[in-house]
């Protein structure tokens, strides 16, 4: 059992934030060698939810009484973490990337709006400046050049959406900072699984025919590992840390992601890594700095 005693508290549950979130920046290379593999769309989403959920299938027989002490809240919170991530993975074949990852890193606003009305918690001049420096990092590495992006299609409202329940799940994680992390990861992959697969039979979600088991059953010895490394630690961490921060400040966190995505795209796929990337990059890195080492008295102060 982790326990914040032994991780620790504050400035701490940042850092494990934003190691978290940046383990994500690294999601799409899996995703893209499921998609070379021959498995595609929604299914490749599915897998990153059921497999976890497979694996972790130990800790559910040990830990059934309190999974089944955790009730409906402990499920509630579960579905609503996996529907974000799910409807934010087909918001990336209904729209362009570029709208999905801005309509969805409305995320930190969200949070810090939800968590002033639902938790009573502030907002303080500081927050609102990582906010600017987020998305300001944000708009510099994507670019603006198709204008704001207001929705206009149904993959950019299942970004908006993803976003906005996003930061309903940040306010489950801090309401529910009684319930174990592990128990909450639990719950988290479970639904995700069940959003998956309603993703998956629904017509719109452009996920097309089921893949062939015995390709799946091909990417396992890679796959597994990936699972692993990937999925289900930053799934861990984030849960974990989210418990014990503000919302909209893990949102500002969990744009690591970014950061994370744009220098390893750089130095695997190949692509661009310029002085407009640098720029973004130490934006966003700014944003978790300034929020995330700023002392928790400016909070209480309200400053």
């Amino acid at each position: 059992m982790i326990s914040s005693r032994l991780v620790g508290t504050g400035r701490n549950a940042k850092i494990i934030a934003a190691i978290g979130a940046a383990f994500w920046g690294v999601y799409w290379i899996p995703l893209r060698a499921l998609d070379e593999a021959g498995i595609t769309g929604g299914w490749a989403s599915l897998l990153f939810f059921v497999g976890p959920l497979i694996l972790c299938l130990p800790i559910v027989l040990w830990r059934w009484r309190l999974l089944w002490r955790g009730g409906p809240r402990l499920l509630l919170t579960g579905l609503i973490g996996g529907a974000s991530m799910i409807l934010y993975n087909d918001a990336l074949i209904f729209t362009e990337v570029m709208r999905a990852m801005l309509l969805y890193y409305m995320t930190p606003i969200w949070g810090g709006l939800l968590g002033y009305f639902l938790l009573g918690e502030p907002i303080t001049r500081v927050r609102w400046a990582s906010f600017g420096l987020g998305f300001l990092g944000l708009l510099v590495i994507l670019g603006t050049e198709s204008g704001v992006p207001l929705p206009r299609n149904a993959g950019d409202w299942m970004a908006l959406a993803a976003g906005f329940i996003w930061a309903c799940f940040a306010v489950r994680l801090r309401k529910d900072e009684t319930i174990q992390a592990e128990d909450l990861t639990l719950s988290y992959f479970l639904g995700g699984t069940l959003f998956g697969l309603l993703a998956c039979v629904l017509p719109i979600s452009g996920a097309g025919p089921p893949p062939d088991p015995l390709v799946i059953v091909s990417v396992l010895p890679w796959l597994v590992p990936a699972l692993v490394a990937i999925v289900m630690t930053s799934a861990f961490l984030v849960i974990w840390s989210g418990r014990l921060l503000n919302p909209g400040l893990l949102g500002i966190l969990f744009m690591t992601e970014i950061s994370v995505g744009t220098v390893s795209a750089a130095l695997f796929a190949g692509e661009p890594f310029g002085l407009r990337e640098i720029l973004g990059v130490v934006l966003i890195t700014g944003a978790g700095l300034l929020d995330g080492l700023w002392p928790d008295r400016a909070a209480r102060d309200g400053k």
